[in-house]
């Protein structure tokens, strides 16, 4: 009796450790699991499946796939990329030289109205020169960016995603739908905070809204991809430069990604601290989307509104940038005051003084960063008109830049703070001030901590 008391009682601790090796998520999975196996039997026997739905299936099989789900999503993204580096480089370059030519014809225009010079500089050398830049530089890459999103979401893809990164998210403290909100901040970080309504947890919607910064919205795209394609495939050609460029622009990506979600874990154990809530997502069967219609309204609700947001915020830093760099104090432009002031604090985060004027001027909207930076270095005297976007990397390396000035930039631009839209749609959505604040400060510490820390290691190995 005594050996059979034993027996017992060991066979019961066993089954106590097995049961709390289970945790709450497995077992909400599990009957999750179970009512939709049950289900799906009883529809099948008073419901005829149509071959669509047997297609889909199939094909969530595939990717939903805990072997293939990740990297379906890699190939499909650096498709995506591909074909909008390789078929933007030729209208961009259209483009510039039609705007160089234009440009042309303005300042002649000018001199034989006998206009003042300080009027030709603020119209022409400010305003169209600005404006210019940002269309032949934004437009075509996002005319060409948008609609194939908009046809892997119309496909019914997107929520596939989310699907794969929904235990990610659970991990790091943050709920699953996180990940469509991260989704939705490829295309604009501001449209994208809204979209957090969909999180019912107050925690959790919190966690998407400070975190959804750290993946590159349509504003920060034409940086990344013309920083990449300038300087970090050189000794590439062709379509391997491309294909390089591609790989490059899914490793930013995927290190916003990793940085979303570190962020999360951090802010679920200390600021945010709480359990994970659940949902159950249903997946929409795979659509055939309607191919030109989808173009056609991709190009035109997105791609054209970008622009011309862009072009209204561009037009006004553009003169402002102008006139900072023409009117003197000391025999030195206000804006050659304000670069010399920030050019300690840009050497040590391996860029210039330049460029962290350029962020900060373009606080309004991500666009129009590098259209300032190209005006306040052509400012500096470098004779460039926009005529061929191929000269542009001569006037960076003329201005000192090395690879890791566009490294740095490119990381610096992927990480740092949210543009001015996106703020303002932060404090409207929490209500707070304070949380509208760290939303600016959590992000703008890491980006001045990674290209730091990189730019210590650089130079610390002799790399630069």
């Amino acid at each position: 009796m005594e050996s059979q008391s034993v027996l017992s009682h060991s066979s019961l601790k066993g089954i106590l450790a097995e049961v709390n090796e289970i945790s709450n998520e497995d077992i909400r999975d599990e009957i999750v699991s179970d009512i939709y196996t049950k289900s799906k039997s009883l529809c099948k026997k008073v419901v005829s499946q149509q071959p669509a739905m047997y297609r889909s299936d199939k094909l969530d099989e595939i990717f939903t796939s805990r072997i293939w789900g990740f990297p379906i999503m890699l190939i499909l993204l650096g498709t995506v990329f591909y074909i909008t580096i390789a078929g933007a480089n030729i209208p961009s370059e259209m483009l510039a030289s039609l705007c160089g030519y234009l440009e042309g014809q303005l300042t002649s225009l000018f001199e034989t109205m006998h206009a003042p010079e300080w009027l030709h500089g603020i119209l022409v050398l400010g305003l169209f020169r600005g404006t210019g830049w940002v269309i032949s530089v934004m437009l075509p890459p996002m005319a060409i960016f948008f609609p194939m999103f908009a046809l892997l979401e119309n496909y019914g893809y997107l929520p596939r995603v989310a699907f794969n990164m929904d235990r990610l998210f659970k991990r790091a403290g943050g709920h699953g739908k996180q990940s469509l909100t991260m989704a939705m901040g490829f295309g604009c970080n501001a449209a994208a905070i809204l979209s957090t309504r969909i999180i019912e947890s107050p925690r959790e919607r919190m966690l998407a809204i400070l975190t959804n910064n750290f993946v590159p919205c349509n504003g920060r795209w034409p940086t990344l991809i013309l920083l990449a394609s300038l300087f970090m495939v050189t000794g590439f050609s062709g379509a391997t430069s491309t294909l390089v460029t591609s790989g490059i622009l899914i490793g930013f990506v995927m290190l916003g990604v990793v940085v979303t979600l570190s962020v999360s874990w951090v802010l679920s154990k200390t600021a945010l601290k709480g359990v994970p809530t659940h949902y159950t997502l249903e997946l929409p069967p795979f659509r055939k989307p309607k191919f030109w219609d989808t173009v056609l309204r991709a190009s035109i609700d997105k791609a054209w509104n970008v622009l011309k947001r862009a072009v209204i915020v561009a037009a006004p830093a553009s003169i402002l940038t102008w006139v900072f760099a023409n009117i003197y104090v000391s025999n030195t432009s206000i804006l050659m005051h304000f670069v010399n002031f920030l050019e300690p604090f840009g050497h040590a985060l391996g860029m210039d003084g330049f460029i962290m004027a350029a962020f900060i001027l373009g606080l309004p909207a991500n666009e129009i960063v590098i259209p300032i930076l190209i005006m306040a270095y052509l400012s500096q005297g470098a004779m460039l008109e926009i005529e061929d976007l191929s000269k542009l990397k001569q006037v960076f390396i003329d201005q000192g830049w090395t690879w890791l000035t566009a490294l740095n930039m490119m990381l610096f631009s992927l990480l740092h703070y949210p543009c001015g839209t996106t703020l303002v749609n932060i404090y409207k959505e929490t209500k707070s001030a304070k949380w509208t604040f760290m939303s600016f400060l959590i992000p703008t510490v890491i980006a001045i901590g990674v290209t730091w820390l990189t730019a210590t290691v650089a130079r610390a190995f002799g790399w630069v």
